[in-house]
Parts: structure tokens; C-alpha cells; sequence
């Protein structure tokens, strides 16, 4: 990220690791880990509104309550990667991509 003409502003990655220390360390690493499932609940609330659908419209379509779907956008509950993909693919018509990183 670039530096503004503020000196006094950082970057993204500089406020992570000012904060959570470098990659590798217990303590980023346990941040990265949580972000992971925050993000993916994001995901999955921006899916829903971009396909103009309410929690329960989602949650009738895969057969699940509302609170479940609420549960997983806001990092509440976990999901397994099987329920995922069928709220994805049934429920928003869309496709479940994983990807693994070394």
C-alpha cells in the first residue's frame, strides 16, 4: 500500500503486524485464522444481498432456519464446507472455490 502525504498514516499490513507481529508468530497467526472465518461470512452476506435475497428467503431455499444463515454471516457459528457449498449452490446459484496455500 502506498504511503499518503501523511507520514503519520500506514498501511494495512504495517498496522497488522504493528499489531499482531510478523507471519509465523502464534499471535498472527491465530488473527489470520479468525479474519479467514470473518471473511467468509462476509462473503456469504454480500452474496446473499447481491442476489437481492433476505436471510430467510436464503435459509427456505436449503432447508435451514434463518438464525443459521444470521449465525454464519456474523461469525457465530462455523460451517462445514459441505453445508457451505449447498447454501452457495442451491441457495445462491453460485460455486464454492477453495484454495489451499503453502
Amino acid at each position: 500500500m502506498k504511503k499518503t502525504g501523511n507520514s503519520k498514516l500506514t498501511g494495512l499490513d504495517q498496522f497488522i503486524e504493528k499489531e499482531y507481529g510478523k507471519r509465523g508468530t502464534e499471535k498472527r497467526d491465530e488473527f489470520e485464522a479468525g479474519y479467514e472465518v470473518f471473511k467468509l461470512g462476509a462473503l456469504l452476506h454480500d452474496a446473499r444481498v447481491a442476489k437481492g435475497l433476505t436471510q430467510e428467503e436464503l435459509a427456505a431455499r436449503v432447508g435451514k432456519n434463518k438464525s443459521y444463515i444470521s449465525k454464519i454471516e456474523n461469525d457465530i457459528k462455523e460451517v462445514r464446507l459441505s453445508t457451505l457449498q449447498e447454501i452457495v449452490e442451491v441457495g445462491l446459484g453460485g460455486k464454492v472455490r477453495v484454495s489451499i496455500s503453502l
